[in-house]
């Protein structure tokens, strides 16, 4: 047993070690990670909410029609949901997620329940939903890699945009 409580001391003590270090290689040359301005700010946080938005409409239409399609892309959106939570933890921002169909932004709070009372209403509808949804993360997520100069931003957006791009050829493909 003491052996056991040794080598899981040891283990935290590697593991803080390990993450102190990686968070070292984000900070610039004087120790911080930059300044955002009020636009980068507001965009990571309404990003980090609707990619949730995303992930939990998919999660309500895939209980309802059991499509395939509405699994794996949820399974993407909450990657791109821990993509931009990394920023928000890297830059010291508060964490906007709440419960599942749950949102701080009340305009995304009334888009969710909008898309999934349209998607619920048939199989072709829900297929729909996700169409509109890929579409305006795209819209969104090329203005607000407008926004930035910050390198890191921007290459999580592009990531975002890319996956946004194949999500929607996949909705497409049911139709």
């Amino acid at each position: 047993m003491k052996n056991f409580k040794s080598a899981m001391v040891l283990l935290v003590l590697f593991t803080l070690i390990i993450t102190g270090t990686s968070m070292a290689g984000s900070m610039n040359k004087k120790g911080d990670v930059g300044i955002l301005t009020s636009e980068e700010e507001a965009g990571l946080l309404f990003m980090r909410e609707e990619e949730k938005l995303a992930r939990d409409v998919y999660l309500v239409l895939l209980d309802k029609w059991g499509l395939r399609v509405f699994e794996n892309i949820a399974a993407s959106e909450q990657r791109h949901m821990d993509a931009v939570l990394y920023l928000l933890g890297k830059y010291g921002l508060d964490d906007p997620v709440l419960a599942p169909g749950f949102f701080q932004n009340t305009d995304l709070q009334d888009l969710y329940d909008d898309l999934v009372a349209k998607g619920e209403k048939s199989i072709v509808d829900a297929i729909d939903v996700g169409i509109l949804i890929e579409e305006t993360d795209i819209e969104d997520i090329e203005d607000l890699i407008g926004q930035t100069d910050k390198k890191d931003i921007i290459q999580v957006y592009t990531n975002l945009l890319d996956g946004s791009y194949s999500h929607l050829e996949a909705f497409k493909s049911h139709l």
